[in-house]
């Protein structure tokens, strides 16, 4: 048998496979699904390296598979519908890894609290104007607690902690807002 006919067989019995499963037959789905697992792994592999999102994105595949089975229309063929379900859980993957880059800083770059900021904020190069805001702050507010130290170090709630630095982002954003290359980022 040709690469070509091959081809040609596999994509009839996951068609049939798949169809058998829409109408309930668990051991085709099943059969379906072991099939379909070295064939998405591949796909996978071929764009990542890294192995440990190559099976989550494997995982998230064939539930993306499970959930939207009914959209699969048996006159059409089967591959081409898996490898776009492929694709979009590969896609999926890549925005939320790329979103969590932006918003995450490698720990050897945060620099340890201090119990006085100053050096640490001559280091970063503030302007003029933020420093003279941010020393008008109360000292507890500088001090790199997490919000749990902070509550214990105030006696509030952590809610109210979470309340108070957003009444000081808020007022140390009006301080701001007249000050020449301030920009609300």
């Amino acid at each position: 048998m040709s690469a070509a006919e091959e081809r040609q067989a596999r994509e009839e019995r996951w068609r049939t496979s798949m169809a058998a499963a829409q109408d309930g037959d668990a051991k085709a789905y099943e059969s379906l699904l072991q099939e379909l697992l070295p064939e998405i792994r591949s796909l996978v592999r071929r764009r990542l390296p890294d192995e440990a999102a190559v099976e989550d994105i494997v995982q998230n595949t064939l539930l993306a598979i499970h959930r939207s089975r009914h959209t699969y229309r048996s006159e059409r063929p089967f591959g081409p519908w898996m490898r776009a379900v492929a694709r979009n859980a590969f896609l999926d993957h890549v925005r939320v890894r790329s979103r969590r880059v932006e918003r995450e800083v490698p720990l050897d770059a945060v620099p340890e609290p201090a119990d006085d900021p100053a050096p640490m904020l001559e280091r970063v190069g503030l302007s003029p104007e933020l420093e003279r805001a941010l020393a008008e702050l109360p000292a507890i507010q500088l001090r790199g607690l997490s919000v749990a130290e902070a509550a214990v170090k105030a006696g509030v709630s952590m809610s109210a902690v979470k309340v108070r630095a957003h009444r000081g982002y808020r007022a140390l954003r009006a301080r701001l807002e007249g000050v020449e290359g301030f920009r609300d980022g």
